[in-house]
């Protein structure tokens, strides 16, 4: 077993396919198949179940993709500290779809541009799935919206989201918040977003209980949701502010307690990476500017 077996069987599961590998890897089908037949026989197990051309994960292969993460990892990170200085390789970052919209897009730019060698793999995650793949090593740093693990992460506190209640243009739902008992809430889908959690506990404290929650997969969704008077949802003033048809939203703000919540960039005390660090860097600068200014950038 080799790194580049363990990079092919990567390429091969994310990408779906052997073809889609070779594309990805600038390499024959021939060459991926073989790397793969070399694996499994240096593993003496099967990694996928072949039916014609469509590949399924065994359990050993699953098993396996999550050392094969690390390894690679670990060999990016080796690379990078006998480079010392140089700022280049694969960085695995995780963000809340909302900070990916609204906040990510200028600082990746300008990171970009800076150190054009580093390629920036971006995941998009409610914050308790971000912490998930954080310890289990598939990603190497991730904005999240939850406290996180001092003895296990480094945080670098980022932006301060301010939460804002919205409905359709004109609604009276907004008028007061218990007006949302029995009504519909849109949010953001599963148990770990950090907003929704918010507007969850809020709630509880005022004893108002929706008739029901909605769940998206898109800030853009919920937003069009409310705009069409489909029901009321919490999100970040910042992602409001990218909204092309604002005009079609009626907005409330919430208390302090409810309505600031603060964005950190989490990253393993055991990674060392000079590319991680400009990174960090980077985004920490960013937040500096938006904060001064007052607005997203």
């Amino acid at each position: 077993m080799d790194l580049r077996e363990l990079e092919t069987f990567c390429a091969v599961v994310e990408t779906g396919g052997v073809s889609r590998a070779a594309a990805r890897l600038h390499r024959a089908q021939s060459s991926v198949t073989v790397r793969i037949r070399q694996l499994e026989m240096s593993l003496g197990v099967n990694l996928f179940e072949r039916n014609g051309r469509v590949l399924r994960l065994t359990a050993a292969g699953d098993a396996l993709l999550g050392y094969a993460d690390r390894l690679l990892g670990l060999a990016e990170e080796a690379r990078a500290a006998v480079r010392l200085d140089t700022v280049c390789g694969r960085l695995r970052l995780g963000a809340m779809e909302s900070v990916a919209a609204s906040r990510l897009p200028r600082p990746l730019a300008e990171f970009h541009h800076r150190y054009p060698e580093v390629m920036v793999e971006l995941q998009t995650a409610p914050s308790r799935e971000l912490i998930a793949r954080l310890q289990a090593g598939t990603l190497d740093a991730a904005i999240v919206g939850d406290e996180v693990d001092n003895a296990r992460f480094t945080r670098v506190p980022l932006y301060e989201e301010e939460l804002v209640l919205v409905a359709a243009a004109g609604s009276a739902l907004l008028e007061d918040p218990r007006r949302l008992n029995g009504k519909t809430l849109l949010v953001f889908y599963g148990q770990g977003c950090a907003y929704r959690r918010r507007l969850e506990q809020w709630l509880q404290t005022l004893r108002v209980v929706p008739a029901r929650m909605l769940e998206f997969a898109s800030y853009h969704a919920i937003l069009a949701a409310a705009a069409a008077g489909v029901g009321v949802s919490l999100v970040p003033r910042s992602v409001l502010k990218i909204y092309p048809q604002r005009d079609a939203l009626s907005l409330s703000e919430v208390p302090a307690r409810v309505a600031r919540l603060r964005t950190l960039l989490a990253m393993p005390r055991t990674l060392h990476s000079p590319t991680l660090t400009r990174l960090a860097e980077a985004l920490r600068a960013d937040a500096t500017r938006s904060a001064s200014s007052g607005k997203p950038r």
